[in-house]
């Protein structure tokens, strides 16, 4: 069972949020912005590199970011709604 404030996984939440994280890749995903908010630098250079598979990518994780609910940060913790 969570407890408020916490993720299902019983982890706290991130301090991050998916909304943000989601619009940041849609909008500037070509140069890994939003993976960069979420600490993932490896994945965001990645993606500059690739111009965030030449949009492609950026845009289906971005949309993975709005929609799904187990999208997590650096850290492993869930990022917030």
């Amino acid at each position: 069972m969570a407890f408020p404030g916490t993720a299902p996984n019983g982890q706290p939440y991130s301090d991050k949020s998916k909304i943000t994280a989601g619009l940041l890749q849609i909008f500037l995903g070509y140069l890994g912005i939003g993976r960069f908010y979420t600490g993932h630098i490896g994945m965001a250079v990645a993606q500059l590199l690739t111009m965030g598979g030449c949009g492609i990518w950026s845009l289906i994780d971005g949309i993975l970011f709005l929609t799904s609910n187990d999208r997590t940060d650096k850290q492993g913790r869930v990022l917030r709604g």
